[in-house]
Formats: C-alpha cells, structure tokens, sequence
C-alpha cells in the first residue's frame, strides 16, 4: 500500500496505489500533486461511464448513518420520486435520532408534464405520515436539471446552526448529483465535483466538503445497497433501458379481462376479473410494453424472452429470468398505483372491482398505493 495519505474527492475512498483490482486503486503519476485526486474508477465512470464493480459491507453503511443519531446534525434524506416506496430508508428514524429532517424528493423533472406538483408534495406528507416520520420540510427537485436546489440550500441555511449536514438515502436517488449542485450554490470550485453515474453504489465513503457560509460542513453519506428494485438487480445495459431519462409519456391501454401486459421480460401484468376499463403504464420511454392474450402469455415468454421482450439481456442474473406471481385485488374507489418496484407503475383508476396478477422476478417488491398522480 503507498505510505501516502490521500482520498478520493469523487467517492471518499482512501486510495492506494498498488492493487489494482482493490477499491481506491489510482496510478502513483495520476494522483500526486493533484488539488481533486480521484481514484481509477471515478476516472472511468467520468470520462467513459464504465463502472467496475466492488463488494462493500452493507453493514458499514448503516454503521455511518447511526452514527448521525449521535451528535447533533441537520439530515438531508433524498428519495427518488419514481420510486419512492423503494427509495424510502426504512427505520430512519433510528439511524438520524432526533435531528431535524429535510424531505427532497429528487427527479420531479421525470413526472409528466401535466403533472399537478401541489397534488404530489400533499401526496408526499400523507406518505411520510404512513411512516411515522416528522420533517420539517418536503421539496421536490431535480438534481441532474438543478431545478429547485436553491430551496434546498435556503433550507439549509435556516436549519444549520453549528451542525454538520449528512445528506443520506438510498443508493441511486442522486445525493451526489444534489451535492455537486449544493457546492456550485456556496461556491466551490467545479473540480471539487464528486463522482455521480447512474449505477447503484457511486459513493464509497462519506466524503466531507466544508460550506464557507457556515461553520459546519456538508457530508455525502453512501447510498444504503436494496436488493428489492429492478434498478439493483439488472445488468449496465439494462439499467439504462429501465432507467427514464426525460418527461415520463404514459401509455394507456383499454384493457379485458383475460389480457396481459408485459413491461419488457421484467414484468407481466395479467388482468384476470373485471369489466373493460384504462390502465396506464408509468414506465421509462424507451421500455417495450406488449399486449396480448392471457392465454398466450406463457407461450410468448417462453418463445421471445430475450428478443421481444427485452430486458433482461444476456448479461443480466438467470434469476431475473423466472416470475413469480403476485395477486392483486381492488375495489371500486379511489385511483390506485400498483408499484414494481425500480421499474415502474400502472395506474387503475379505481371505478370498478379489479382482480389482477402481478408477475415479478423473486424479491422484487410489488405493492399498491394511492394513486401518485
């Protein structure tokens, strides 16, 4: 290991110089007399969005965040409002204590355009309620867009006293892109960027960035690993197929009973009971939805899993390969979501009795809510 004391300004892992396949790894010549030394693997991720993988202690992540609950701090907690339930850090509350919460809801730029926000921010309480968890604010913003971060920032300054400010959620809800934001609005230097990708595990260490205005300093947390989003289990490849990168269009489709949906090969969405009605896909732009017969639809999946029905690719896991069914009943009422969690939603206005099956890889989470928008 180099006798050399230095960490990396895009993840905040400690780097070393001689293991190459070893996180923190950089070449001895790339990383001396540099202001923002960056480990090889935030170089790649910059420069060629190539991501290799490593193996890190889920433990040390949740060991970081209890932490928070023993000093004094003001939490940023950021959650991904295309997938809220699966961005949502269970038991919050343990890990930050009594500390103040500020709620950001991060890539409101995804939702449609006719989306009404007021609606979703009165969605957002009623949800963080169903949780048991008091926040002194609720903004929706987009990171990657750098819309609304200058409320982010204006609540912070009315909140931060002398305390640090820990910014925590799940990986891939786009802390670190919020961050880069935060920095460009105190004034930072744009090397002094950090590391941000799509891909799930960006962040490697907590890394702290003093804020000039204020005595304490902002701190980047890493994004707690799930393995219950579509989001976490498929390949490079096909992260980007599932992953929206613009407005959500919703495709809506006049569906019978004994009809089926498939959301690529991730998903099946059988509708089994209930008379002729809408059901609107809320999904990344570029996913492939199929229509056709419940009768035929294990004979489609078995013959065009892979062609027509794509993702998953050859380079994702076998176990996303095989559906497990999830049965859904609802009643006439208010409209509802039915949430694959990392992939998506279909939204069934809620006029009649509904009966479907929901046909997901094993551990993917599928749930109902109140319908989002």
């Amino acid at each position: 290991m180099s006798e050399f004391d230095l960490t990396c300004t895009g993840c905040g892992i400690n780097i070393q110089t001689e293991e190459k396949d070893q996180p923190g790894y950089a070449p001895l010549n790339s990383v001396v007399e540099r202001e923002y030394p960056v480990c090889q693997r935030c170089y790649r991720i910059k420069h060629y969005s190539d991501v290799a993988p490593v193996t890190l202690d889920n433990e040390g992540f949740q060991k970081i965040l209890r932490d928070i609950g023993k000093r004094p701090a003001l939490v940023v907690k950021v959650v991904d409002l295309f997938d809220f339930a699966g961005s949502w850090v269970k038991e919050i509350n343990k890990y930050v204590g009594k500390n103040p919460i500020i709620l950001v809801a991060n890539k409101a730029d995804l939702l449609p355009k006719v989306t009404n926000f007021e609606r979703v921010e009165f969605w957002l309480k009623k949800e963080v309620e169903k949780q048991g968890v008091r926040v002194d604010d609720i903004i929706l913003i987009s990171a990657k867009k750098r819309i609304n971060i200058d409320f982010v920032k204006e609540a912070i300054d009315a909140r931060i006293g002398n305390k640090d400010v820990y910014v925590v959620g799940t990986a891939n809800v786009g802390k670190s892109t919020l961050i880069n934001g935060l920095l460009n609005l105190y004034g930072h230097e744009e090397g002094a960027e950090i590391t941000t990708s799509r891909y799930p595990g960006t962040t490697l260490s907590t890394i702290r960035m003093d804020l000039p205005e204020h005595s304490g300093d902002l701190i980047d947390t890493p994004g707690i690993m799930t393995k219950h989003r579509l989001t976490d289990l498929v390949c490079a490849k096909s992260l980007r197929d599932i992953t929206p990168d613009g407005y959500i269009n919703p495709k809506t489709y006049q569906l019978n009973d004994q009809q089926t949906l498939f959301l690529g090969g991730l998903a099946r969405f059988d509708y089994v009971e209930g008379p002729k009605q809408g059901f609107s896909v809320y999904a990344a732009n570029q996913l492939n939805v199929h229509r056709t017969k419940l009768e035929r639809a294990d004979e489609l999946y078995a013959n065009h899993l892979g062609t027509l029905l794509l993702p998953p690719c050859e380079d994702c896991p076998d176990t996303l390969r095989s559906l497990v069914p999830h049965r859904i009943t609802l009643k006439s009422g208010h409209p509802q979501d039915i949430v694959i969690s990392g992939l998506g939603w279909i939204t069934v206005r809620g006029m009649h009795y509904t009966s479907v099956v929901v046909h997901a890889p094993k551990g993917v989470e599928v749930h109902t809510r109140r319908a989002l928008i």
